[in-house]
């Protein structure tokens, strides 16, 4: 048998026969290779879209941490309706938003400006109920599935929305918070949106940046925020057998204190988590060195805003004149609000000192408004407000140009760059966005409001003064028992107070 396998002859590649072969192995492997380059595309799209829905999902987790945050910091009477209002917001955030809202946000628009060559666009017109034909200019910008990138943005505008939320807690009716949420989103939210965001926005065409929305989401929930806790007024106590203001006549004021900072406390921790994928997830892409990055300058902002918070109570001798539990929880989500628009422009060093000014900003900032008599229960206005615009004027400040140049398409004349590396136009511009994105919710806001008082004004009115306000008796008794029918949130606790 050995001598018969020697017999054998031996196949030569070379023979004339065999070439003839050759074509139709290179046409194969190219074709594999064409193939495999192909399949490396489309690998690449689903991890993005993994990528974007995994974070979407942590930041809809997010209304979670809103609702704890908030139950904890008001008192145990209102708790039950404090989680009504964060579990139906997000609900009718939800249906704004696919109706019309993503519409005004990202879809092409028809209402556009061309000046020198360059194209301003206002408003989305186009995909209303979410008709994928309408978000071809979106489309460009973007390697995911126009499904997945509406439900990262839906999750977004249901955050603004919760963000009311906590600054009207306590005394707002129920109808007239719903009404707001609907419009909220549905309008005014996606608008300044479109602004920022959209392909050809005209803040995004003059060089405007906000990676994650310390404008877009923070700063604007904060002014929406601002606007209702001024026009509800100050909540209301029973003391010594009368009903008084929260601030009362002769300057002092009545004190309040969170009810369960356990609660508040792990709603913090919820909202810590979620934070990385509200920042991360803004990449739309997973790219591995820049979310990396983008989660330490979170943490790092987020970590020295807690610190400074909790050195500022004591060395001012604040409130209790101690580190005070509240304030931490409220440094660390300033922190994380600052961060959010130059997460992923700025250096780590850049980051801690965002995070150090927004920790003393914060505790400054609600102080200021306890003596400007806007009562705000959970501190909402002070952190996504005030710093939201220390955030997105921090981009023009410590922007590292080859993280935010390369970025976005529009830079005006070419200008780019922040005043640390000697450049003030990124800063102008700041300003510029910032302001004007505060001056149209400040109006839409208002016109929200009216809007409700006039057309849903017969049917709820209660008092002849605030229409959106419950009535005193209501407000005393507690919120859970009087709109909710709820005897006690946490029934079978005994209740020490």
């Amino acid at each position: 048998m050995r001598n018969l396998k020697k017999l054998k002859p031996k196949k030569n590649w070379l023979l004339p026969s065999w070439k003839f072969c050759w074509p139709l192995v290179i046409t194969i492997l190219l074709v594999w290779s064409q193939a495999a380059l192909a399949q490396e595309g489309d690998l690449d799209k689903k991890l993005d879209t993994i990528w974007v829905i995994f974070t979407a999902c942590l930041v809809f987790f997010m209304n979670a941490g809103f609702g704890m945050l908030e139950a904890g910091f008001c008192r145990r009477q209102n708790a039950a309706n404090i989680l009504t209002k964060n579990l139906v917001v997000f609900c009718l955030a939800t249906v704004a938003f696919w109706i019309c809202g993503f519409v005004f946000m990202m879809g092409d628009s028809q209402l556009d400006l061309k000046i020198d060559g360059s194209e301003y666009t206002f408003l989305g017109t186009n995909g209303f109920l979410l008709s994928e034909q309408g978000f071809s200019d979106y489309e460009k910008t973007i390697t995911i599935p126009i499904k997945a990138a509406f439900f990262f943005q839906l999750v977004f505008a249901g955050t603004a929305a919760t963000i009311v939320s906590g600054a009207v807690a306590e005394r707002i009716k129920l109808k007239a918070f719903c009404w707001f949420s609907f419009f909220f989103v549905a309008i005014s939210y996606p608008i300044t949106g479109h602004w920022v965001w959209a392909n050809h926005g005209w803040l995004k065409e003059l060089g405007f940046h906000d990676f994650a929305g310390s404008t877009v989401v923070h700063a604007v929930g904060g002014m929406a925020a601002l606007i209702g806790a001024r026009l509800l007024g100050p909540r209301k106590y029973f003391e010594n057998g009368q009903i008084v203001s929260r601030y009362k006549e002769d300057g002092k004021r009545v004190h309040t204190y969170p009810h369960n900072l356990s609660i508040a406390t792990l709603g913090c921790f919820i909202l810590w988590l979620g934070w990385f994928g509200f920042n991360g997830g803004s990449t739309l892409s997973a790219n591995p060195e820049k979310i990396t990055h983008i989660m330490l300058t979170t943490n790092i902002a987020a970590a020295t805003a807690a610190l400074t918070a909790a050195s500022t109570t004591s060395i001012l001798k604040i409130y209790r004149k101690k580190p005070e539990l509240s304030m931490i929880i409220n440094g660390v989500l300033g922190g994380l609000v600052s961060i959010t628009a130059s997460s992923a422009y700025v250096e780590l060093w850049a980051a801690a000192i965002i995070g150090f000014v927004a920790g003393g900003l914060v505790v400054f900032l609600v102080d200021r408004f306890n003596k400007w008599e806007i009562d705000d229960p959970v501190g909402a206005i002070s952190v996504h407000l005030g710093c939201g615009i220390w955030g997105t004027l921090a981009v023009g400040l410590f922007s590292s140009k080859d993280k935010l140049c390369t970025d976005s398409e529009g830079t005006l004349f070419g200008l780019c760059g922040s005043v640390w590396e000697g450049q003030l136009f990124q800063f102008a511009v700041q300003l510029v966005g910032i302001s004007a994105v505060l001056a149209f919710t400040f109006i839409s806001s208002h016109l929200i409001w009216f809007g409700f008082k006039k057309v849903i004004k017969e049917n709820i009115r209660v008092d002849e003064n605030n229409e959106i306000r419950v009535n005193e008796h209501n407000e005393i008794k507690g919120l859970d028992y009087t709109v909710n029918g709820i005897e006690d949130a946490y029934y079978g606790f005994k209740n020490e107070h």
